[in-house]
């Protein structure tokens, strides 16, 4: 199932991702976005919403709430942000991707994910 992934900036001042819904205008399973300065120069953190309170991505967040939704969304965001709900490793080019000799514990994605930028 392809899910309409949209990133928007709300009325708080919080960056947030989640899977539109148009039925009930909102973001559902919203995850939040943070920016972390480094020496290298900036990377960011994908966490739950509610974190650290609420360890998984579930919930909604109405549009109403919405100052200003992104028209583009990088393509590795959006690859990050599903596999964080799902706890599946999305490759990308066949089998090339997947980590057999290490593979992902399984959890919540409250620690977050972190990835260069």
């Amino acid at each position: 199932m392809a899910y309409d992934i949209r990133m928007v900036k709300l009325v708080s001042g919080e960056i947030a991702l989640g899977k539109y819904d148009a039925e009930t205008d909102s973001l559902k399973d919203p995850a939040t976005l943070q920016t972390i300065p480094t020496q290298q120069g900036v990377q960011m953190m994908l966490m739950p919403f509610g974190y650290p309170f609420d360890s998984e991505f579930a919930g909604s967040i109405s549009f109403a709430h919405v100052l200003f939704p992104f028209k583009n969304i990088p393509e590795d965001l959006k690859t990050k942000y599903m596999e964080a709900c799902s706890n599946i490793s999305l490759s990308s080019g066949g089998l090339g991707g997947l980590n057999l000799k290490n593979p992902p514990s399984g959890g919540s994605g409250a620690s977050g994910l972190l990835f260069g930028k």
